[in-house]
């Protein structure tokens, strides 16, 4: 499939698909609404499961898109395989099971007309993972200052991927995605990119509603994704040549979020009753957070642990129901 398009466009959308079939028409209308229109849109089927049904949800759209088939490479291999054949000067991300509001693109472009030097932008969006409780994402994932690449070690500034309009030039300086990634791939990009001299702008403007939730238990899941935050961070410290401060707020940060990890993990075994496992990770996470409350649930594990686990089952329960029910 292909746009019949003439000339080259300002901006490539980039969005891989992958398991969206019942989502991405959402995400290409909100796309073909945007009041800035010099734009392709590269959709990358990322050897999804529900080819199908995505192709057939694609048939109205075959004649505004690029759209190519790959073997399943994750998100970070469809998105540059969707760099590599973007036309434009600009990328813009697009999830797709996200949406852009209509003067998003408008909006982005004008931040690189009011400042020439900038290479990234973002902005804020509309967090949707829990649909009965939808936020800001700024509000939980802020940013303050400049979003330089000692910001992002810090997650001074965190960045939501389907926000994102760069110059495809600086994503290629800094060499595209990482495609070994299993998680996090576009924060390992951001930062790499940071480091590489580009010069990130932000608005606290809504203009996007993205889907944050993730798959899996909220505890697994929340281990997974420290680690690989973690280990990011230890790629950075082992393969870029940083300078003396940057490598001291690398390792220090790296350190605190390698003792998060381990605390989240010692939390996993404990709910599945692996006690002296559970006991050993918190110990060694909380040697270097010195939490007093994990310091208490040490003391108790050692003494009954299977009490220990009931009471906070039991407060977080109290907490839960405390909280009242979800607002609309």
């Amino acid at each position: 499939m292909g746009p019949d398009t003439t000339g080259t466009p300002k901006v490539s959308v980039i969005m891989p698909a992958y398991k969206t079939a019942h989502l991405i028409a959402a995400a290409l209308d909100s796309a073909l609404r945007q009041s800035f229109r010099d734009m392709e849109i590269v959709v990358v089927n990322d050897g999804s499961p529900d080819t199908l049904e995505l192709e057939k949800a694609l048939i109205p759209y075959q004649d505004k898109i690029v759209y190519i088939k790959q073997e399943n490479k994750r998100a970070a291999g469809a998105r540059n395989t969707a760099i590599r054949r973007a036309a434009g000067e600009f990328l813009a991300f697009l999830d797709s099971d996200d949406t852009w509001l209509p003067d998003h693109l408008a909006l982005q472009m004008q931040q690189f007309a009011q400042d020439p030097t900038l290479d990234l932008v973002y902005c804020n969006c509309l967090a949707l993972g829990d649909p009965s409780r939808p936020h800001p994402w700024m509000d939980r994932c802020p940013s303050y200052g400049p979003a330089t690449f000692a910001a992002l070690a810090v997650e001074r500034c965190q960045i939501p991927i389907s926000t994102v309009v760069v110059r495809k030039s600086a994503l290629v300086k800094a060499g595209l995605f990482d495609e070994t990634l299993l998680r996090c791939d576009d924060y390992d990009m951001w930062l790499r990119a940071a480091f590489h001299g580009a010069k990130i702008g932000y608005s606290r403007t809504i203009q996007a509603h993205v889907n944050d939730g993730r798959p899996g238990s909220l505890g697994a899941s929340n281990a997974k994704m420290i680690e690989a935050y973690w280990m990011i961070l230890d790629k950075a410290l082992r393969t870029l040549p940083l300078s003396p401060q940057d490598r001291d707020i690398v390792q220090k940060r790296a350190a605190e979020i390698r003792a998060r990890y381990l605390i989240e993990e010692g939390k996993v075994h404990l709910r599945e009753g692996r006690f002296d496992q559970a006991r050993a990770l918190l110990a060694q996470g909380n040697a270097h957070l010195r939490n007093r409350k994990v310091s208490l649930v040490l003391i108790g594990l050692a003494i009954a642990p299977r009490s220990t686990v009931r009471m906070i089952s039991f407060v977080a329960r109290m907490r839960s129901a405390e909280a009242g029910p979800p607002r609309g």
